[in-house]
């Protein structure tokens, strides 16, 4: 036998189990619909009470935040009233004629004069006077 043989075969066999098993099928009763309940009732109820959580909470927000509104509000408002009356420029206390005031002569001594040395401003050597004391400075340049 050959392949073209051996498939219709194969094939011839299953158009036979197929009429068989179709053949076989009983005929399907008429039956009553079964009675249904649809749940969209139900949801909608539910999506109401969903509603007006949402609603609530949304108002309960919207007081809170315009209750702390008012509380900043109020606070800024008595911040600038204590600034206000902080700046109220006040008078300056009355001088005592009957002890006139006498100033005293420092303690330090005098600050002697010292002719300045412009000429050698590109020295490599400098001095300071401080408190007295003299102080000498070298800078090294590094010449590359």
């Amino acid at each position: 036998m050959n392949k073209v043989e051996l498939k219709d075969r194969a094939h011839g066999k299953t158009k036979a189990a197929a009429a068989k098993n179709v053949a076989k099928a009983p005929a399907k009763e008429n039956k009553k619909p079964l009675e249904f309940k649809l749940h969209s009732g139900e949801r909608a109820v539910k999506r109401a009470m969903f509603n007006y959580t949402v609603a609530t909470n949304y108002y309960i927000t919207k007081l809170q935040k315009k209750q702390e509104e008012r509380l900043q509000k109020m606070i800024e408002e008595e911040e600038i009233r204590t600034l206000r009356k902080e700046m109220v420029p006040k008078a300056q206390l009355m001088p005592f004629f009957d002890r006139p005031f006498l100033p005293q002569r420092s303690s330090r001594p005098l600050t002697m004069p010292k002719e300045p040395s412009f000429g050698n401003v590109n020295s490599t050597c400098w001095t300071c006077v401080f408190n007295n004391q003299h102080y000498l400075y070298h800078i090294h340049h590094a010449h590359a």
